[in-house]
């Protein structure tokens, strides 16, 4: 869909009028459309008609102010032919199919981006706005690997975890599956929050990413707006990974979405005493899975592709595979994979991995740390002297290996498998 180009329909007008007039209420707009045969009724009715329902006086307020209505109408008509962002209405085919399965869905997003993301096979990661190091790291290279296989990563675009998620799939080198994330905003199409996050929020448009909003534009942060997120963010997904949380915050009211909507919650485990990922250790003990290794995440989740619940069976599915079931079930040169999975440095060491390891496969960006290991284990000083990388960089082709299964760590000496 082109936004430069985009005319709104009388019935699409009429539904953007509702949707000011009720200043993004759901339970106001699903009571108007349920009460009269059109969105062109429901707006011209009467101000008495819209009392008989019992909706708010703002809302009442608002329906007598028609030209404050048609002025904000053509505010946002002006932006979609200027093309700053589209806007997809719940019945167009660009809508994203499973967000149509949740109680209570958008009648309509506001877009920038690739749309097309909306319409793939999403995992959803969500954490702390204060992060430790490891948590970090860990979510990074868990969203690079998943955004590997053919997943958009999705998050709610705030400080700590969500940021981490969203560069870590942007991050994703190989080009048929750069820029897979999409990122849902607690504001406006045109508010960006937190306002530090403009070059994420380029990076994800320029990447090929996507940013949405069901908010109305001009839309400012509010405590209410990110709970509303949080609920789209888990209903876009197939499941959710939570990487790190306290007790009480956002990311466990995704979780309890998330499961709420019948879909799966993952969640990685941490020290017992470390209070910034005591919301995660109580999300195992109430029976989310834990999970060290994103491929146990596609292990669980893959599964759903074959009959998925809300998602269209297009091409945008297709490359999301599962390695473990797969080598089960094809020879090596089976033609319906996308040579981008066989052939990738990545894919080669899993296959090497599950084979038995009778064959391993490192990247070559990763052997310059994996031959100074061994299977009796070195400490990080020695593979600092012996690799000749700073602190970061070691760290990180180390968590690359870990999450390639190639090699582990134990009491802080690295070894290979």
């Amino acid at each position: 869909m082109t936004a430069s180009k985009l005319i709104l329909s009388e019935e699409q007008r009429a539904s953007l009028a509702l949707w000011y007039e009720v200043n993004g209420s759901l339970s106001a707009y699903y009571k108007l459309v349920s009460s009269f045969a059109s969105m062109q009724q429901a707006w011209t009715a009467k101000l008495s008609a819209w009392r008989e329902l019992g909706l708010h006086h703002t809302h009442l307020k608002r329906h007598q102010q028609t030209e404050q209505t048609i002025t904000s109408i053509n505010t946002v008509t002006a932006a979609l032919e200027a093309g700053e962002y589209q806007l997809i209405f719940a019945d167009q085919p660009q809508y994203p199919t499973q967000l149509l399965q949740i109680y209570d869905p958008p009648p309509l997003l506001f877009c920038r981006g690739n749309s097309a993301r909306l319409q793939q096979a999403q995992i959803a990661m969500v954490g702390s706005r204060k992060p430790t190091a490891h948590a970090q790291k860990t979510t990074f290279d868990m969203a690079q690997y998943l955004a590997g296989v053919g997943y958009v990563i999705t998050s709610g675009l705030a400080v700590g975890v969500d940021k981490c998620a969203h560069l870590g799939a942007l991050a994703q080198a190989e080009t048929s599956y750069h820029g897979r994330t999409i990122g849902v905003m607690g504001t406006g199409i045109d508010v960006c929050y937190p306002s530090q996050h403009q070059q994420l929020f380029a990076q994800i448009i320029e990447q090929g990413g996507c940013l949405i909003s069901e908010l109305l534009p001009g839309t400012l942060p509010h405590k209410h707006t990110f709970p509303r997120r949080n609920r789209l963010v888990a209903g876009l997904s197939l499941a959710t990974i939570v990487t790190e949380a306290a007790i009480k915050s956002g990311s466990l009211i995704t979780a309890r979405l998330t499961s709420e909507q019948g879909k799966q919650v993952f969640a990685i485990p941490s020290h017992i005493d470390n209070t910034n990922a005591e919301g995660c250790l109580h999300l195992i003990r109430e029976g989310a899975t834990l999970i060290y290794h994103p491929e146990q995440v596609l292990e669980d989740v893959n599964a759903q592709l074959n009959s998925p619940v809300g998602y269209a069976k297009t091409e945008a599915t297709k490359p999301v595979i599962s390695t473990t079931s797969r080598l089960n079930k094809r020879s090596a040169k089976d033609e319906s994979l996308p040579s981008s999975l066989t052939n990738s440095p990545v894919q080669s060491a899993f296959d090497a991995d599950i084979t038995i390891k009778t064959k391993v496969i490192i990247p070559e960006h990763l052997t310059v740390v994996y031959e100074q290991l061994d299977w009796h284990g070195q400490d990080l000083e020695a593979l600092l002297v012996t690799t000749k990388l700073d602190t970061a960089q070691l760290i990180s082709k180390l968590m690359e290996l870990e999450l390639l299964g190639t090699i582990s760590e134990q009491g802080g000496r690295y070894s290979r498998l």
